[in-house]
């Protein structure tokens, strides 16, 4: 039969179904949506997948497509090294196919902080005084050499550093009422906020299912992931759009939550400014048993989509355990006057050198303590063997005290009884 006879017979056939209401055919679901090429052989660690079309790619592939994007989403697991050197290597990548065209849109930093990362890229601030001025450690409370080397690249190619993130009062203020129950000081500066997305509540209902008691605290975590999302997705539509970041791609480092299927931030910039974007997700596939326990439990809904454009297998990692600590719980002195030893760890290299519970630091090889970070930054460049000269007061009298540094013990390193 000619194709002119074949799509002749075809055109009647449509009209005839037309006339008769022919039955709908029945529709059924082929495969998985969210892995619609599923693997034929298990996946090995630093293996990449393109989803969409379940094709293995290398590092080289997947930045190629990366630079046809005008947005590049990262979704990381905090505490993993390998996530940060992912986020690392691609902004190198987006760096070297157009250099001063970049700018790097960060969750770990709230709006008001950007004054401080301004002053960072420009060379203007050490990195003590940084993480200092910018309350590293009271915003993220997560340990700043996952994010150093990512930072220090930044500063070091004049790469913009956006805060994404919403204030902390903004946050406990949504969880605790709902937008039209906030009084006009705690609705301002809030985002047009969405919270009628299905896939993002049946995410966080998942999530916090087995943590949450009652309707009215689910709805609360529910508005302070649409404020989280909705936040980060105008700071970066704000700043793509403005004449700062007229002509730049902007790398997106967040928590895997925030991007993975789509719709929270990419969906809700999207809204905001329609550009191109690709999503890039970790999986932890090499799991230590002291990591065990670091795994959310949670099984989350079926979507109708896929996670990730490109899925990259890692192993969840630690960062190197600190060559020495000094072994102390601390807090403010009275008056300000320097830092107030809580506690003294047993076996730790404050007990050795003679530290008590009750005393006060007032100055490190020399110079004086105004906050636990100070003492913090200075012990962590110690190593096994060094010396450290920690001026102290106890009942009134000064003395000094020679801590001499070991490696090993139980003690805990100040920075972890935060």
């Amino acid at each position: 039969m000619s194709r002119f006879h074949s799509l002749t017979h075809l055109a009647a056939a449509l009209s005839l179904c037309a006339v008769t209401a022919c039955a709908p055919v029945d529709r059924q679901l082929m495969g998985n949506p969210e892995n619609p090429y599923p693997r034929t052989a298990p996946p090995k660690v630093g293996e990449i997948v393109h989803l969409p079309t379940g094709t293995r790619v290398t590092m080289a592939q997947m930045l190629a497509v990366t630079r046809d994007a005008r947005i590049v989403y990262v979704g990381e697991a905090h505490d993993n090294p390998a996530s940060h050197r992912l986020e690392l290597d691609i902004l190198k990548g987006l760096a070297r196919s157009g250099p001063g065209r970049q700018a790097l849109g960060m969750e770990m930093f709230v709006r008001s902080q950007q004054p401080v990362l301004d002053r960072w890229v420009a060379g203007e601030l050490d990195e003590k005084t940084f993480i200092k001025e910018s309350h590293w450690f009271d915003n993220w409370k997560s340990d700043f050499d996952y994010y150093r080397d990512l930072l220090i690249f930044a500063r070091d190619h004049k790469i913009p550093v956006i805060a994404l993130n919403a204030e902390k009062s903004q946050v406990e203020a949504v969880r605790r009422k709902a937008p039209d129950q906030l009084g006009p000081v705690e609705r301002a500066g809030l985002p047009e906020l969405d919270l009628t997305d299905p896939y993002q509540r049946g995410m966080v209902t998942a999530i916090f299912g087995d943590h949450v008691r009652g309707g009215m605290q689910l709805e609360g975590f529910v508005r302070a992931q649409t404020l989280w999302d909705e936040t980060m997705a105008e700071s970066v539509a704000g700043y793509l759009s403005s004449r700062a970041g007229e002509g730049r791609r902007m790398l997106v480092v967040t928590g895997g939550y925030h991007v993975e299927y789509g719709f929270g931030i990419p969906r809700r910039v999207f809204r905001r400014l329609p550009a191109s974007y690709v999503v890039i997700c970790g999986h932890e596939i090499d799991i230590p048993r002291e990591k065990q326990d670091q795994i959310m439990d949670v099984t989350l809904p079926l979507f109708p989509m896929v996670p990730s454009d490109f899925k990259v297998y890692l192993a969840y990692e630690s960062l190197p355990q600190a060559g020495v600590r000094l072994g102390v719980e601390m807090g403010p002195a009275p008056a300000g006057r320097g830092l107030l030893v809580r506690s003294v760890g047993t076996g730790s290299n404050a007990e050795r050198a003679g530290l008590k519970a009750g005393d006060i630091l007032l100055s490190f090889d020399g110079a004086p303590l105004a906050d636990s970070y100070d003492l913090i930054h200075a012990v962590k460049r110690k190593k096994a063997g060094d010396h450290g000269e920690l001026q102290i007061e106890r009942q009134g009298r000064r003395s000094r005290l020679d801590v001499i540094f070991q490696a090993s013990g139980t003690d805990k390193a100040p920075h972890e009884k935060r």
